[in-house]
């Protein structure tokens, strides 16, 4: 006993030698690599694939949306991997090495002479399109960056956070505060660094220099990452919440046939002992079958615990799952601002267009321009933690100001704003190019100065700044702790469904223009199209679906004060229910 009570203490020591402050550097370090690397390709990657691929301008930006959907959908996988299989260290890991071979192989599309097709005007007839080979190599360093991106912004938050031994204790408590807000500073830095220094790089050099950046930036990122390995606490993967969904969907499903009484009475649905809910909401009630205890002797075992677990199921975790459920269609309004938030080729093409001077005379880059909107978040965020919320408190007696679905509405609103102004200030840029004679040459520069773009990017960040994180707070509020990994996912899931649905519209308004009287309204000569009437769509469609949001709010049965569970007794219930403790992350 007293040599195995030694080698306890000698583990507990090596395990408080383990994780804290000394960690986040490894960890922020790869985030912020990664962000700087991977952010810096987007921007200018439209101009790519017209001047080296020869697509045209609905092509390419199908590509583009594509590609960020898949970016924005690998972190559902990631987070499931992490938390259910391998582990948040070894899925980030993983990810970062595969997003370094996607970086090299887009390095060497641009350093391989036969990995594009021959040089030529992008405008030309004649230009040959890609070989079937330097598509596959081209899209293949894109598909390895999306699943190693997946991969670190899934895990990277929730595995600093591991790092923060006993979270509940006051002065760990500050520690993980200190962490949070270093966390998303420099991931904000980080893309703002993106979006100017590395497209600084790539327009003033060239392809090769401006990919091999990025690539080298990713290298260090994975050098970074394992160097601290050593010092990481390595939490093991719980598989407890993700099999309690399959198992309540399982259940409910197996016992579809049995027909619920009006009887609430304890005996009837099974629960944990020291649960103080006794019976499941009445809302969704087609999954309270997957609690209901339809025959004592064949369901429990002589402990009082189900016998199968994929029949019989605990209260809380049906009422996880509807939780789960209700949210989804407030979730289905964001696919919508993920279409607006996503729109940054095209307004990358008419701003390459016109006069791009700012203070000084300095010139932007037609692609940097992106970076008023992250400003604009940016300084959102802080004035409405500040400002608004004290003020709006005054006036709604409550100390966060606005409700969350508040603030997804207005988001929502201010993403229809955008495009309407979006669309007003095309059709003047394009008139402009008309009467100073640029018609048939995208590669003129106007008189009209770029700064007439800014308000546009300004209200994308600003519809981002509340619809996004009002989303995700709506989630966590409604979720338990458990489900913050689910609640996170479902924002950038989302946005992986804007994006499709943005390259579906960008082909069926493709090819209906194409038959229309003015031609294609998504040409590659931006002069001769007619993108203004792209964005119009874009606004009317925003419109529509910021009354089918205002429908579904009002629709949503439960709110931000609505527990149907407490998060301790969640623990207890899943612990004696599954055999293992569940892993809680705030």
């Amino acid at each position: 006993m007293k040599i195995a009570s030694e080698k306890a203490n000698e583990a507990k020591q090596v395990t408080s030698k383990k994780g804290g402050l000394k960690t986040m550097p490894f960890i922020i370090a790869n985030e912020i690599l990664e962000k700087v690397a991977s952010y810096g390709l987007l921007p200018n990657m439209i101009f790519y694939l017209l001047y080296k691929y020869h697509f045209n301008a609905a092509s390419a930006a199908n590509v583009i949306f594509l590609w960020s959907a898949i970016t924005n959908f690998t972190p559902v996988l990631g987070a499931f991997l992490s938390d259910s299989c391998l582990g948040r260290f070894r899925v980030i890991g993983a990810a970062s090495v595969v997003s370094l071979l996607g970086m090299t192989l887009l390095w060497l599309t641009a350093l391989l002479r036969d990995a594009q097709p021959p040089p030529c005007n992008f405008m030309s007839p004649t230009c040959k399109s890609p070989t079937s080979v330097q598509l596959l190599f081209l899209f293949s360093s894109f598909t390895l960056m999306s699943i190693g991106a997946g991969g670190i912004r899934s895990c990277s938050l929730a595995f600093g956070a591991d790092q923060i031994d006993k979270p509940d204790n006051p002065k760990n408590r500050r520690i993980l505060q200190t962490f949070f807000g270093w966390y998303y500073a420099s991931v904000m830095i980080s893309i703002m660094i993106a979006v100017t220094v590395i497209v600084a790089i790539q327009n003033k050099y060239s392809w090769v220099i401006g990919f091999g950046v990025p690539a080298g930036l990713m290298l260090i990122s994975v050098v970074c990452f394992f160097l601290g390995s050593s010092l990481y606490i390595k939490a093991k993967a719980d598989k407890t919440l993700f099999n309690g969904l399959a198992q309540t969907t399982v259940a409910a499903w197996k016992k579809r046939h049995l027909e619920l009484t009006n009887m609430s009475h304890d005996a009837m649905y099974y629960h944990h002992q020291h649960s103080k809910v006794t019976s499941p909401s009445e809302q969704l009630s087609f999954l309270n079958k997957a609690c209901l205890i339809n025959n004592p002797e064949k369901d429990l075992d002589s402990d009082g615990l189900a016998i199968d677990p994929w029949r019989l199921c605990t209260i809380k975790q049906v009422e996880v799952l509807k939780a789960l459920i209700r949210v989804l269609p407030i979730w289905s309004t964001s696919i919508m601002i993920g279409v607006t938030i996503s729109q940054s080729s095209f307004p990358n093409l008419q701003a390459s267009t016109m006069d791009r001077r700012f203070l000084f005379g300095i010139k932007i880059p037609a692609a940097s321009f992106s970076v008023f909107g992250l400003v604009t978040l940016f300084l959102w965020v802080g004035i409405y933690d500040r400002i608004v919320v004290p003020l709006a408190s005054r006036f709604t007696n409550r100390p966060h100001g606005l409700t969350f679905k508040e603030r997804m509405g207005i988001g929502l609103l201010i993403s229809c704003v955008a495009m309407f102004v979006s669309a007003a200030v095309e059709h003047k840029r394009r008139a402009e190019a008309i009467q100073e004679g640029f018609a048939e040459n995208p590669n003129g520069v106007l008189k009209m100065s770029a700064m007439w773009i800014v308000p546009q990017y300004c209200l994308t960040g600003l519809a981002e700044a509340f619809n996004a994180i009002g989303q995700v707070e709506f989630y966590y509020s409604n979720f338990p702790k458990s489900m913050g990994s689910i609640a996170v996912a479902l924002l950038t899931l989302g946005m992986a469904m804007g994006n499709l649905v943005a390259s579906l519209i960008v082909s069926i308004l493709d090819h209906l223009s194409k038959r229309s009287r003015d031609g294609t309204w998504i040409s590659t000569n931006v002069n001769k199209g007619h993108y203004d009437y792209y964005y119009w769509i874009l606004g009317g469609l925003s419109a529509i679906n910021f009354f089918y949001f205002l429908a579904c709010a009002w629709a949503y049965e439960g709110g931000e004060e609505r527990k149907v569970w407490d998060e301790d007794e969640l623990e207890d219930d899943q612990e004696s229910h599954q055999g293992s403790p569940m892993i809680i992350h705030g």
